[in-house]
């Protein structure tokens, strides 16, 4: 980070901060967010207390990586009004209401909202064969959520009971997911953002970037957030379907129970190597944190030695100045350059 100075962070951002440290510290029995497991992932806790430390950056969100098994919400509509994911606001109150005025969503592309629901959430690995307590043959189904509905053999272009998906667009579809990291950052400047993306960067997380990169309206100073993530890690497959709607509607799993254990496999080594990236970019940050303020210390001067300093300067500034009106002539020794050959005979 050779060059780069962190400038002071100003005071919107202290306040900010002090809000978002205030919330963090609330006891983990009180303490809930807006994420499925509702609290900070204990895989990152301590990276987040140690940017929450440094002067100039606060984490407002954060995912420590999870291996999901997700079910899409409702695609079409059922006669009540409805929605689409993404739509709200679009017409102003020209949208469809159902009994009591209620508005009913449709999810969106890729399945969220409309009622979209999580089979399985976990932030760490999942055990299988040789990685400890691993589930019993036939309950890895019922520990992702599918109830064991996996069929053994499966043709190419059909599901369990002989049925094609025809209407891939209303079918609410079953998605395994593994998505590394991903940390945002609110930072006190441009230039504490570039240091972290630098970090970010060097540690593997290839898709990081910023936003908010000039000042909100009403303030003197930009305030990036910095979203430090890597896409390269996520992968994503269809390993089922809902044949029916709502409570009645019944989970198909489209693949084996071998292949599902491989992609749990997957996900696991995605992990190994997501743990590996978290502790590259906890090394960086802290290498460069170190470095400018071991920097900031060797430019640092006392208060005392400083006026000494001025003082010397301003006398010796004032002499010269004397000399100049004096009009004595008088030469600066160590300033003057004299030329004379090298032949020269001085006696």
């Amino acid at each position: 980070m050779k060059g780069l100075v962190l400038p002071a962070p100003p005071p919107a951002f202290a306040r900010r901060k002090a809000r978002i440290l205030e919330q963090l510290a609330v006891p983990e029995a009180e303490y809930a967010d807006a994420s499925p497991k509702g609290s900070v992932d204990e895989g990152i806790r301590d990276l987040i207390g140690e940017v929450n430390r440094l002067d100039g950056f606060v984490t407002t969100s954060s995912c420590a990586g999870r291996v999901s098994v997700f079910l899409e919400g409702s695609k079409k509509a059922g006669g009540a009004g409805v929605e689409r994911e993404g739509d709200a606001g679009r017409d102003e109150g020209g949208g469809d209401e159902g009994e009591g005025g209620e508005v009913r969503k449709l999810a969106g592309v890729g399945g969220k909202g409309g009622g979209g629901s999580w089979l399985f959430v976990s932030h760490d690995p999942v055990p299988l064969d040789g990685e400890g307590a691993r589930p019993a043959e036939g309950d890895l189904e019922v520990l992702l959520g599918l109830r064991g509905s996996c069929s053994e053999e499966i043709t190419a272009d059909q599901v369990p009971g002989g049925d094609t998906i025809r209407d891939v667009a209303a079918t609410r579809l079953i998605h395994f997911k593994f998505e590394p990291m991903i940390l945002h950052v609110l930072t006190a400047s441009l230039e504490h953002a570039q240091l972290l993306l630098r970090c970010a960067l060097q540690a593997g997380f290839r898709e990081s970037g910023a936003v908010s990169l000039t000042a909100a309206v009403g303030e003197q100073h930009a305030t990036p957030i910095v979203a430090i993530r890597s896409m390269g890690l996520m992968f994503e497959s269809l390993i089922g379907y809902q044949s029916g709607d709502g409570e009645d509607g019944r989970l198909q799993c489209t693949v084996s129970s071998a292949y599902l254990r491989t992609l749990v496999h997957i996900a696991n080594e995605r992990f190994n190597e997501n743990k590996k990236r978290i502790e590259r970019f906890r090394s960086a940050l802290a290498e460069a944190m170190c470095t400018i303020t071991s920097k900031s210390r060797e430019d640092w001067e006392d208060a005392q030695v400083r006026r000494e300093r001025k003082r010397a300067e301003g006398l010796k500034r004032r002499d010269e100045l004397r000399k100049l009106k004096e009009g004595s002539g008088a030469v600066d020794v160590e300033a003057a350059t004299l030329d004379v050959p090298l032949n020269t005979d001085l006696t």
